[in-house]
């Protein structure tokens, strides 16, 4: 038996699901609303502010979409209570972010600045000129967009240089030795 898709979700205050036939859960909450559509085979109920879900037989696909369906339900009611957030930083040498309206503009060493537009339902912060915060709901968007941010410039093995997550360990490694 899958240990996280026993697990009941508790419903902090303030957050409403509604489940309808077809397996389609709408949560809404403090800090927006999620809906997504699961696989119809797992049964999600609700019982006052405690969401179960059971799964049909012991198949392997039914196991596998277990968990996964518990714990991807669980980070939209996580999400729309106290939201989700990506730290990124910049380093090598002139590398800078800005905020310029909704947008981020980067200069990390291209002839030209990089523009990202957050789509909707995500924020950019940007507290020092070297930090990037990306804030949302939905877990798999903000982390879809911190990617999509680092993908600009990852880390490079040589000297670091980059924009890489608030603590990631960049392996580095020896250059070349001259004669």
């Amino acid at each position: 038996m899958s240990r996280i898709g026993k697990k009941p979700i508790e419903l902090p205050s303030g957050v409403t699901v509604t489940i309808d036939a077809a397996n389609n859960v709408t949560v809404k909450g403090p800090k927006g609303e999620l809906s997504r559509s699961f696989n119809t085979d797992m049964k999600i109920s609700q019982e006052e502010n405690v969401i179960t879900i059971t799964r049909p037989s012991d198949e392997k696909a039914h196991r596998a979409l277990h968990g996964t369906t518990r714990a991807v339900l669980s980070n939209m009611v996580e999400g729309v209570s106290k939201g989700f957030e990506k730290s990124l930083e910049l380093i090598g040498v002139g590398y800078r972010a800005q905020k310029q309206g909704t947008k981020l503009v980067l200069n990390v060493g291209y002839s030209h600045p990089v523009e990202i537009e957050p789509e909707k339902g995500l924020e950019i912060e940007v507290p020092s000129n070297t930090k990037v915060i990306v804030k949302g709901a939905s877990k798999e968007r903000v982390g879809a967009l911190a990617a999509n941010i680092r993908d600009v410039r990852p880390p490079e093995p040589y000297k670091g240089k980059g924009i890489r997550y608030e603590g990631e360990y960049v392996r580095r490694k020896e250059g070349k030795t001259g004669k």
